[in-house]
């Protein structure tokens, strides 16, 4: 449950993005002026569309003054996400077709041949005849080229705040960030400053992440928050804050299903702890984990396996060839097995998707499978442990059960590598390795760590037989075996 409290919506004017709200705490404190900025393209536009739309619905007036795109451009854009700007008063200051005609050429709005007081004083006549309760200026820049100089645009800006301030209105002004050198003047006047960014990558969707840098005597989410432009608008997925949640904090054993596994693990692992299972691809990881996921189903449980690395019809597949009901949780939607593609996922996106499972849909066991794929997500490996470690905590806080796979680079011996260490992180570790014996690759299974309790400390074989997994005695007449190749050092007997 969310530690943040809400604030008035009488003192503050819904935004209308979803997820903006909570980063506000509210929303916007009414009656002051806002700074929308960012890069062209980053989605400013829809945000105000959609904070003039939220008015509409609350019985709010709205103005849009355009000073670079035309009416019909915004009904368009309004269009292509399935809206309709009826009842929001839009005032377009771009000149038309009889303006641009030679008999027409000083009324034509241009920087070089129309002053700038002519045009606040169109926009101001606009405002007291419409007396909206929210207001957006599209955008700053043209206002910028026509003062000529940081002063008088200062001066502008100024004048403006001034004459909405007792006018109980709500006031976004958007800035493109188009002028060569890229001032301070209008963050320092605002009252809130929301800056917008896209990040290209070199494949796969680029990232949209937002900041709010400022905002006057009140509390807000600080950082910055991904955030996608679907059909609808924009889907702001606010930064996680685990201290923001809390929950009972009891912790109940969640059993594997496999007497062997739960002895190797001390008793089982537990509600609220996160799980690393780590070894070369292949190894069994994955299935052990849709072991305890299907465990939990059967308990009545809501279980759920993101696949970063295979389809859900491998994933069907290699349930039936174990005997797994899988097909059946699903149908009764006490496991949900969703496949991520990396190349179109933001890191805030993920969260927002773990969130809702764990909030609406009361899951109570996530796997995710594997980090590998999910640090591919990641738009660096610099932040991918602390924002693991957030959402860990975040699900340790609510008793959610999590195990994560990692596959390492190579198929024999200690030595392997993984793309990120995260052992420090996890509550219990659980180690695979292949190794041969009797001219065969086998597999080994053993735990590396528990934090919740004891635990054997020996190597079991791991086998996959007769469409069942199964764990044998503990490997006690091999040594090295961890290294690939052991050493047979006990009598003359087959392994499990």
């Amino acid at each position: 449950m969310s530690m943040r409290k809400k604030r008035s919506s009488e003192s503050h004017a819904s935004t209308g993005v979803a997820g903006l709200d909570h980063v506000l705490i509210g929303g916007f404190p009414r009656d002051h002026l806002y700074l929308v900025e960012g890069d062209p393209g980053t989605g400013k536009t829809t945000m105000a569309l959609q904070f003039l739309l939220e008015g509409r619905e609350r019985g709010e007036s709205g103005l849009y003054v355009t000073l670079s795109e035309s009416k019909n451009e915004l009904v368009q854009i309004a269009a292509s996400h399935g809206w309709n700007l009826d009842g929001v008063a839009i005032f377009e200051m771009t000149p038309t077709e009889a303006e641009l005609s030679p008999e027409a050429q000083y009324t034509v709005f241009h920087p070089s041949d129309v002053e700038l007081s002519d045009t606040t004083n169109s926009i101001l006549k606009q405002v007291d005849e419409a007396s909206p309760s929210r207001v957006v200026f599209d955008s700053l820049s043209e206002l910028r080229l026509l003062a000529r100089d940081a002063l008088r645009y200062r001066r502008q800006i100024l004048a403006l705040k001034r004459y909405f301030s007792g006018r109980k209105c709500t006031v976004l002004m958007l800035d493109d960030r188009t002028s060569e050198a890229h001032d301070l003047q209008v963050q320092s006047i605002a009252h809130g400053v929301i800056v917008m960014e896209r990040l290209d990558r070199e494949f796969g969707v680029n990232r949209r992440r937002l900041e709010v840098r400022k905002l006057r005597g009140a509390r807000y989410s600080e950082g910055f928050h991904d955030f996608t432009i679907d059909t609808g608008g924009i889907v702001l997925h606010p930064r996680l804050i685990a201290a923001e949640h809390t929950g009972s904090g009891r912790r109940e054993p969640v059993p594997s299903g496999l007497q062997e596994l739960d002895d190797l693990l001390g008793g089982g692992i537990d509600t609220g702890t996160s799980t690393l299972l780590i070894g070369p691809a292949g190894a069994g990881k994955s299935t052990v984990a849709l072991q305890y996921a299907i465990t939990a189903a059967n308990r009545g449980q809501t279980a759920m396996v993101l696949s970063f690395d295979e389809t859900l019809a491998t994933v069907l597949g290699r349930a039936t060839s174990f005997g797994m009901p899988l097909q059946k949780h699903l149908d009764s939607g006490t496991m949900l097995v969703q496949q991520v593609d990396p190349a179109e996922l933001s890191p805030g996106a993920f969260v927002t998707l773990i969130r809702d499972a764990v909030e609406n849909r009361s899951v109570r066991l996530l796997i995710i499978d594997s980090l590998n794929g999910l640090l591919n997500a990641m738009p660096g490996e610099r932040y991918f442990t602390l924002q693991l470690h957030e959402l860990l905590s975040y699900l340790s806080q609510l008793g959610v059960a999590t195990l994560m796979t990692v596959a390492q680079q190579g198929v024999m011996g200690v030595a392997m590598n993984s793309p990120v260490d995260i052992t420090y992180i996890a509550d219990t570790v659980i180690l695979f390795r292949y190794f041969e014996a009797g001219g065969a690759i086998r597999h080994a299974i053993s735990v590396q760590k528990k934090r919740s309790g004891m635990h054997e400390c020996s190597i079991r074989e791991l086998t996959f037989r007769s469409g069942k997994l199964q764990i044998g005695p503990a490997l006690s007449e091999f040594e090295g075996v961890l290294t690939g190749l052991p050493t047979f050092v006990g009598g003359r007997k087959d392994l499990a």
